[in-house]
């Protein structure tokens, strides 16, 4: 992979990497769009990576959908081999930024068998330990040059390049694969037409009104993640005709409450953050007597503003995750308690209460401790550690958790909680693994089968 720039856009610790020429690859694929006409972005499963890892694998590259095979992206195919004629083969050469290194690509459809399409003759160590649900993205040139037609990335789901990514074409969270227009890049960055019109008249009008930090005061402040959270479950229970989060109710609980937590919170925390920015910004700028001299002197409160809202990932929206498990299990009539303090830790649920939990004469299917966590990294092992004489469970919405995490917990008794969707998923690691459920089983097996006592009388 590419070496490790200075640029930090994120977290602690977290660095953008670098392009082969010493520019941030963040701002050589923006350099790359710009020159492109159409996008095309995969999810990785371990199909489309494990070939690089494992030197028995006779699969050499990346599993090309028909969708995205027929699309017109690629080349047109050639049968350019007489003793096989049931192989297809498409060539484009592939500049690959973070290296600087051209391929001569190939894209291969074997006919007999069925549909099956692979882009093969990649760099083998782009797609080596990555961590899972990470993203192909390639383009192709309006103007091919003499050298290359098309450009690739791979960027690992644990970077900062990807989550920018993927809240720039605000991908969903069922997203597996999809063609983009190259413009998408900066119509992601526009708001909801209707919306800004309506702002830009709030802000004109307090402009001529001398209210203009009346109303940046009263945009200042984003509404708490409950409030949000809240307005989030309230749009997907109106868009889905539904009077509560019942989980006895929802076929796909995990489902519903990763679409509230991920994307219905994103757009309505983006429509809040907007208006803060703005206001920001005019509060600057207005007011001064030369507005070049303004921009000029005021210059680093102006990057300052620009740069915390260019730090918006999507993947960071969702900070309420336990918010929407609360609703599942109150809808559900499910006896719970938040937040209680034991062990000198403080887990998010306690089933069915704290006293039950320290009862020193309860049998270890009488309570359970779940624990929340809208991304995993390193954090699961905070609830590792307890001996709390029952199950735990860990519920995530985080589909880039490596199978050597999974692993580590099923030997520390922790079993995760995901959504339906990424149970049995390609791109995660979750299928067939024993100590994950979706939450439609861990409603319907850890609960209402295992723990009955755990479910109110009419519920039963």
């Amino acid at each position: 992979m590419g070496k490790q720039g200075l640029l930090e856009l994120g977290e602690a610790g977290r660095v953008a990497e670098e392009a082969a020429d010493g520019s941030p690859l963040w701002w050589k694929i923006q350099a790359l769009v710009n020159d492109s006409d159409q996008l095309l972005v995969k999810k990785l499963s371990r199909n489309d990576t494990s070939w690089a890892d494992d030197q028995g694998k006779h699969q050499a590259g990346l599993y090309i959908p028909v969708e995205l095979r027929d699309s017109g992206f690629f080349p047109q195919f050639e049968a350019t081999n007489p003793a096989k004629p049931h192989i297809f083969v498409a060539s484009l050469d592939v500049l690959w930024p973070q290296t600087g290194e051209v391929t001569r690509s190939n894209l291969r459809h074997y006919s007999n068998k069925g549909q099956e399409t692979h882009l093969t003759r990649l760099p083998k160590d782009f797609f080596r330990e990555l961590t899972p649900a990470s993203l192909f993205l390639a383009g192709r040139l309006t103007r091919p040059t003499e050298s290359f037609s098309s450009w690739a990335v791979v960027l690992d789901a644990a970077g900062d390049e990807a989550e920018l990514l993927e809240t720039l074409l605000d991908l969903p969270v069922d997203f597996h694969h999809g063609l983009f227009h190259a413009d998408a890049f900066a119509a992601s960055r526009r708001a909801d037409q209707d919306e800004l019109e309506e702002l830009i008249e709030q802000f004109r009008s307090a402009i001529r009104n001398g209210t203009l930090h009346e109303l940046a005061a009263a945009y200042s402040v984003i509404p708490d993640p409950a409030t949000i959270a809240t307005d989030a479950r309230n749009a997907w229970l109106r868009n889905n005709n539904r009077g509560d989060l019942d989980p006895w109710q929802i076929s796909n609980p995990g489902d519903a409450i990763m679409t509230i937590s991920r994307e219905i919170e994103y757009r309505l925390y983006r429509a809040h953050e907007l208006k803060r920015r703005a206001s920001e910004l005019l509060a600057i700028l207005v007011g001064g007597d030369d507005l070049a001299s303004t921009v000029v002197r005021r210059y680093p409160d102006i990057d300052a503003v620009l740069l915390s809202a260019s730090q918006q990932r999507k993947t960071r929206a969702g900070r309420s995750f336990e918010h929407h498990i609360a609703a599942a299990l109150k809808a559900g009539d499910v006896r719970f308690q938040e937040q209680a303090v034991t062990g000198g830790r403080r887990p998010d649920f306690v089933l069915p209460d704290l006293p039950t939990l320290r009862k020193k004469t309860r049998q270890r299917s009488d309570a359970l401790v779940l624990a929340a966590k809208t991304t995993l990294r390193e954090r699961w092992k905070q609830v590792s550690s307890e001996q709390l004489n029952c199950d735990v469970y860990l519920a995530t919405v985080d589909d880039r958790v490596p199978p050597t995490a999974i692993h580590e917990m099923a030997g520390l008794g922790i079993r995760l909680v995901v959504p339906e969707s990424l149970k049995t998923s390609d791109e995660a690691f979750y299928k067939g693994q024993n100590n994950v459920l979706s939450f439609r089983e861990f409603f319907d097996r850890s609960i209402r089968d295992e723990r009955p006592a755990l479910v109110g009388q009419l519920t039963r």
